[in-house]
Formats: structure tokens, C-alpha cells, sequence
């Protein structure tokens, strides 16, 4: 099936949960598409993926994710020298250098591309994380409707939502470390206040934390 038939067909629309979603993303999309329709993927609903408490999976799309991905020029996640007294686990976000650290001990953390909150949007503190999603439905608040009243009310999770892959939320705050529909945005200042990352890192992160996971942001 040619993938504008595939997008009219299951009305993949582009949306951003914190900013204006940019041109780059139609180009990854029908690349996704493509892979999807290889995968014979393409006529599950959308439903599918979306939050519940029911048991879903999603293995084989995450694979997708991954493969899709592989080839992209994004930050790479990697080990670095990281000397801190936090325990092994916390995660500190460096708004300033745009880089998400996972402390592992011994002086080490995993270092993660992020993209981060616009001027006017900052903000810095210590959160914990309250709760995991894969593949995230995703709710306006009604501060961003304000501002775009053009967007939906609610979407499903699923390849179109701009939450991504998978979602940690901070606290009861707005703000979550989430994927991302528009990978060409990590290392950027573009979100309304949350952590944005490529979705097989937020994938990996979401894999290694666990609820209740200390999240110190730094301005």
C-alpha cells in the first residue's frame, strides 16, 4: 500500500506536545510507515497501543523503533566518567549541556541526547518518578489547548503520538521524561518543560528505572 494511502487510511496526523511540529518529521513518519507495512504491522488498530491496565504488546513495534532509528545522526547514549555521591539509579537532567545522566556507580553514568524545555518553559528541581506508560496516551492540559486550541482533546498512544515510546511522569507536575515523534529535536530548547528523548533511548532508560527514581533537573 503506498504510504499516503497508509496515512489517509489510519489518519496519522503530526503532532508536538510541546511546540509546533516541524516539516523534518512527514519524511521519518512515511520512513516508519514503510517499515511498518514491512512488518506486516499495518492494519492494527491504534488502539492497540494504547495506556491501559490491559496487557499489550508492543515487542515487535519497539523492535521497529529500534531498526528505524539505528541509522539516525542523534546523540548517542554511551558511558562516561560521571563522579557524584548520589546513589547508583538517580538521574540528573543538565538542561544547559542538554544531557540526561543515569548514575551507575563507580563514577560512571549512561549519558543520554535530551531535548529541553524553550526559554519562558525552564524550570530546575527534584522530582521522583511516579509512573511508567508505554506507548503513552497523550491529554493536552488545558494550558497548552489555550495556546493551540487546534490540537486534540486526547490521543491514543501509538507511532503519531508525540509522547513516543514510553513516558516517566514527575511527581503530580505536568512534566515527564517521554519520547518523541521528532527525533531531530533532541539536543534542542523546544518542549513546554518536559524531557524529550530519541524513543529507543527513552526505551533503554525506561528499562534500567524503576518508580520512585530520584530526578534532579538542573538549570
Amino acid at each position: 500500500m503506498h504510504v499516503e494511502a497508509i496515512k489517509a487510511k489510519y489518519n496519522f496526523k503530526q503532532y508536538a506536545c510541546c511546540h509546533l511540529e516541524k516539516p523534518g518529521f512527514i519524511m521519518r513518519l512515511s520512513s516508519l510507515l514503510i517499515l511498518l507495512a514491512g512488518l506486516g504491522m499495518i492494519g492494527v488498530p491504534e488502539a492497540s497501543f494504547a495506556s491501559s491496565s490491559a496487557q499489550k504488546d508492543t515487542s515487535a513495534f519497539d523492535q521497529t523503533i529500534r531498526e528505524w532509528s539505528a541509522g539516525d545522526p542523534l546523540v548517542r547514549r554511551e558511558t562516561v566518567d560521571y563522579p557524584t555521591d548520589a546513589s547508583a539509579g538517580t538521574i540528573f537532567v543538565s538542561t544547559v549541556e542538554r544531557r540526561l545522566y543515569l548514575v551507575l556507580g563507580d563514577g560512571k553514568a549512561m549519558r543520554y541526547g535530551i531535548g529541553v524545555a524553550r526559554e519562558g518553559f525552564e524550570w530546575a528541581g527534584t522530582m521522583r518518578i511516579s509512573m511508567k506508560r508505554e506507548w503513552p496516551d497523550w491529554t493536552p492540559p488545558a494550558e497548552m489547548l489555550r495556546r493551540r486550541p487546534e490540537l486534540p482533546r486526547h490521543m491514543a498512544g501509538g507511532p503519531d503520538n508525540p509522547l513516543g515510546a514510553r513516558a516517566m511522569y514527575l511527581g503530580s507536575s505536568l512534566y515527564r521524561i517521554h519520547g518523541s515523534n521528532e527525533p531531530e529535536t533532541i539536543g534542542e530548547a523546544v518542549s513546554s518543560g518536559c524531557i524529550r528523548m530519541a524513543n529507543e533511548d527513552v526505551i533503554d532508560l525506561y528499562e534500567r528505572v524503576k518508580i520512585g527514581t530520584v530526578v534532579v533537573v538542573q538549570k
